[in-house]
């Protein structure tokens, strides 16, 4: 439930008290009274942000970030963090390249590295299989 500020300020010029509007929409004095004070001191009444951590980068910039991962695929995110301090003289981390480049589509992936097998290779796991399919 939301109450407009417009229909806090009709109900002043009534002459209603905060707390007889509170009780009307059953909600605490308080939320009734702070969007008013809000408004008697700057005039508007506009909702709070929510408060968490401030991002490091604007979308702009998550967005350079992106192009210039794309531009170099195999560029790590540590490489993206330093042409990026380079860019702009702004510090962030190799974390934070990685959840924008997240943000952005691209993910890390670590190839397996494996001993490409011979043709020998090959030759004796064949034997080896097929001599213990026979001992079954």
């Amino acid at each position: 439930m939301i109450l407009c500020v417009a229909e806090l300020l009709e109900r002043s010029k009534k002459g209603e008290k905060k707390t007889d509007v509170a009780r009307e929409f059953d909600i605490a004095h308080s939320v009734v009274s702070r969007p008013w004070k809000s408004f008697k001191t700057t005039g508007m009444c506009s909702r709070w942000h929510g408060g968490g951590r401030v991002r490091s980068t604007t979308p702009a910039e998550d967005r350079y970030i992106v192009l210039s991962a794309k531009r170099n695929r195999r560029t790590t995110a540590q490489q993206v963090a330093n042409q990026f301090l380079a860019a702009s003289e702004k510090q962030i981390s190799r974390k934070t390249v990685a959840r924008r480049l997240r943000g952005g589509g691209l993910y890390a992936r670590r190839p397996v590295v494996c001993v490409p097998l011979t043709r020998q290779h090959r030759s004796a796991r064949l034997q080896w299989c097929r001599e213990q399919t026979q001992l079954d």
